[in-house]
């Protein structure tokens, strides 16, 4: 496979038609070397339009859905941002280029191993991976100027929305399959929140989340 041809196939026949027109997400692209995030046993799918497994049944979301939250996010130099939801690391190497400094929580161990060693490949000093369930948010370090969750939630916990800042953004999916919202939400002042939906999608549920149960009598 000529690497450089199918990371530029992926950006011309993937992302940009999605909507992905920032030129600089898309050269960040060609910076972030997706390939060295994605398991070897699934090096032939790293350009590939699909979710690529990870261990304990975790996904790296497909490239053109990562990029779409990244250009919608904006994130700013000085901005500090909590991930939630590490997997191999690829989102926050994006983000870490975008941003000052990001914190990423994952709950799954070996993913978190594998996470550090492909950002220490990379050569990424500005992300911490910590262990844990993120999926009520993360104190240490709160408030942030962006939150990403990277995994679908049926409702976004208050907790969540009380850990950004005025001014900052949270990207989050939420609902029941088979149609779940992505949308951006920005906390526009102490007790308010403008959500905008971007578009519909259906995506696993983040590790650790509550799922709200819907049996009925």
């Amino acid at each position: 496979m000529n690497i450089e041809q199918a990371r530029f196939n992926m950006i011309e026949q993937q992302i940009r038609p999605w909507n992905v027109l920032d030129t600089e997400i898309l050269d960040l692209l060609h910076v972030v070397k997706r390939e060295q995030f994605v398991p070897a046993a699934y090096q032939n799918l790293a350009f590939a339009d699909v979710e690529i497994p990870l261990p304990g049944g975790d996904v790296m979301l497909a490239p053109k859905f990562e990029a779409r939250i990244l250009q919608e996010l904006n994130v700013k130099k000085h901005e500090t941002v909590l991930e939630i939801g590490t997997g191999s690391g690829y989102m926050a190497a994006l983000l870490a280029h975008r941003g000052a400094k990001v914190t990423s929580v994952e709950i799954n161990p070996d993913n978190r191993v594998l996470a550090q060693k492909n950002l220490a490949k990379s050569g990424i000093q500005n992300v911490t991976v910590e262990e844990g369930n993120g999926a009520l948010g993360w104190d240490k370090g709160a408030p942030y100027d962006v939150i990403v969750i990277s995994g679908a939630l049926e409702v976004l916990p208050e907790a969540i929305l009380q850990q950004v800042k005025v001014g900052g953004r949270i990207a989050a999916i939420t609902g029941q399959p088979p149609v779940m919202e992505f949308s951006i939400i920005t906390r526009t002042g102490e007790t308010s929140w403008n959500p905008v939906k971007v578009f519909e999608t259906n995506i696993r549920y983040l590790a650790g989340a509550p799922v709200p149960s819907h049996f009925q009598f």
